[in-house]
């Protein structure tokens, strides 16, 4: 790579700091002791692939291994792309300036739907062939993982094979095969065969798709010996034995997350049926209190980072919560260290913390009742009542506290108006507790209850994954619904009211339950110039229609109709532990607007406990 061209090129765009490497904890090895490189990529720009918590455990664990180099690479924004295609520079790594095409493994992790192009971008400024079956010998194996790799069909035709499950499970087994088969002399598809037979690992190239005269899947069948029947998602059974980074990448930019991130568990209990993640990542499973001490002394001791978050789904259910915050503002609170406390449920003990590490004037409190009525809070198993909420504010306002932010979800199953009204309606009780709580003299002015929703968009492996759509005016005729409804409300002063673009939900839908038909229309979506779509600044909602339109590809298709029970969906080849028949008892459950307890309050059968860990088996020996 010529440098001194690639010196001039970034003193002439935006935030040339996204494309130097060199961060502390970064890691540099001699490219001639290792025998395999490993580009580990996020597809969107530098400070939110940075933010990102599963890239700091995957490089950590592959650093760890003398015989593998793992590096970095992002999407480059417009300004860089731009001039990189002009000047004719290759799609290179932070941490040699090796261009992305002379590594061995191009990992993609894939967090969301709407990063679907910049995947084609990676590819397409890497000299990488798009396709799969274009590649060669000279080409890196494309992998895929993340949250969207439980439906992989979309985007099933751009990679070489698919990661479904935790990293830290089947990645050793991974790399050492791919020693095997090029010591070997093996090529691609020699290692791809070799591979498939690996729990985790789906090779789509090894699978045939037939279609039905309506449109649906008829079968899907392996046409390779070694490729299953069904592709088993892996997971860590046992969080306390599970590597964590002690020594994170620090960010040279402001990023998203720019803090020390504390995984404290991974899954949930709750069973939110709208809620892949909570779905997908069980069963829940803590890490031991004196292993996050430690972990917490060593990354602020590494990093110099002067914050540090907990992470996990739901924080209020780590069951050493309270001892682990005691331990974190005793040790850290007169040292300068924010504590950031994330999806924690509004009740005393969260509050009183909260009031000790936040500055309660300034911060806001954030509540997710994601429905207006209590009916629909049922039907969603929500598993929280107006009067938890109503109760938290109360304490919260009580606290000192006046600043609310309330998350709803529209266009969710069996929505009615009145529901849909039930959201202006509970902002208004929320600011209205606010007036009944705190004397006049101690206001510290009006109360903020900002509330906003976004549009429910159907997402595999969850009781959901049969429900229809909407469509774009319909999505936007219950917004209005609501903002009119909070105009009437009595304390409609003290309320505001914002919602999500209904075309990038309408688009999320299709890319999100799709097949590999929509690949198509992917393509033809990024030829026409769709790039950071995620990016309301970027999206471009008509070039997409025109890409339906051009592929002869339906949304109708996808996101209007509700599918039947027996129907076979794409991702249908998974086992992603949650059985078929749970998510279908769920969906049952739902129409009936029924309740289903918390895994901790009764186990509901849904088929994690076949991973011999985790909540299933809390208090047995």
């Amino acid at each position: 790579m010529e440098l001194e061209k690639l010196e001039e090129i970034l003193l002439g765009v935006q935030k040339p700091g996204r494309y130097i490497g060199g961060e502390p904890n970064s890691v540099v090895k001699d490219p001639d002791t290792v025998d395999i490189r490993f580009c580990m990529c996020f597809p969107d720009v530098y400070e939110i692939g940075m933010s990102h918590l599963g890239i700091q455990i995957l490089y950590d664990l592959f650093n760890r291994r003398e015989d593998t180099w793992c590096e970095r690479v992002y999407s480059p924004w417009m300004d860089m792309d731009a001039a990189m295609r002009r000047e004719g520079i290759p799609l290179y790594t932070l941490e040699s300036r090796t261009p992305v095409k002379e590594m061995d493994f191009l990992g993609i992790t894939i967090q969301y739907e709407m990063c679907y192009t910049n995947i084609l971008q990676i590819l397409e400024l890497s000299g990488i062939p798009l396709k799969a079956c274009e590649r060669d010998e000279d080409c890196p194996i494309v992998i895929g993982g993340g949250p969207c790799s439980y439906n992989p069909e979309p985007m099933a035709e751009f990679f070489d094979l698919f990661y479904i499950g935790e990293g830290e499970t089947q990645y050793d087994a991974l790399l050492d095969l791919y020693k095997e088969v090029k010591k070997a002399g093996g090529g691609r598809h020699a290692f791809l065969e070799r591979a498939a037979a690996i729990p985790g690992i789906y090779v789509p190239s090894f699978y045939d798709v037939e279609y039905n005269e309506d449109g649906t899947i008829r079968s899907m069948t392996p046409n390779n010996p070694h490729a299953p029947e069904r592709v088993k998602r892996v997971l860590v059974s046992d969080m306390t034995t599970a590597l964590y980074p002690e020594k994170p990448l620090v960010p040279f930019l402001k990023v998203t997350q720019d803090r020390v991130v504390l995984e404290i568990q991974r899954g949930c209990t709750r069973g939110c049926r709208f809620c892949q993640a909570g779905m997908v990542y069980r069963p829940l499973r803590e890490r031991s209190l004196e292993d996050l001490k430690e972990y917490a002394k060593k990354l602020l001791e590494s990093t110099g980072q002067d914050e540090i978050s907990l992470s996990s789904l739901s924080s209020s259910d780590y069951s050493h919560l309270k001892e682990l915050v005691t331990f974190l503002i005793e040790e850290f609170g007169e040292k300068d260290v924010n504590i950031s406390l994330p999806s924690l449920r509004i009740d005393a003990f969260s509050l009183d913390v909260m009031s000790r590490v936040q500055d309660v004037k300034k911060s806001s409190l954030t509540f997710a009742p994601e429905a207006g009525s209590q009916r629909m809070r049922n039907v969603i198993n929500k598993g929280l009542t107006e009067e938890d909420i109503l109760s938290g504010a109360a304490e919260a306002f009580k606290g000192g506290w006046s600043k609310v932010k309330l998350y709803f979800m529209l266009g969710l199953p069996t929505e009615t108006e009145e529901d849909i009204k039930g959201i202006a309606a509970l902002a208004n009780e929320v600011a209205k507790v606010y007036y009944d709580t705190v004397p006049k003299e101690d206001r510290q002015g009006r109360v903020q209850v900002n509330s906003s929703t976004s549009f429910f968009i159907p997402k595999p492996f969850t009781p959901f994954q049969w429900a229809s759509m909407f469509t774009r005016e319909e999505y936007l005729e219950k917004a209005h619904t609501v903002n009119d409804a909070m105009k009437a409300q009595l304390n409609h002063k003290s309320l505001k009211y914002n919602w999500h673009d209904a075309d990038v939900s309408v688009l999320e839908g299709v890319l999100a339950r799709g097949d590999r038909r929509v690949g198509a229309v992917i393509l033809d979506a990024y030829k026409r110039g769709c790039l950071f779509d995620s990016w309301s600044e970027c999206f471009d909602n008509e070039k997409w229609m025109e890409a339906f339109k051009a592929r002869g590809v339906e949304i109708g298709f996808y996101n209007l109709r509700k599918r039947s029970l027996d129907e076979i969906l794409p991702w249908d080849f998974i086992d992603a532990g949650v059985t078929k028949e749970f998510l279908k008892r769920e969906w049952e459950r739902a129409e009936k607007e029924l309740v289903t307890p918390n895994c901790r309050v009764q186990c509901q059968g849904c088929g994690a406990r076949k991973y011999g860990g985790g909540v299933c088996f809390e208090g047995q020996d």
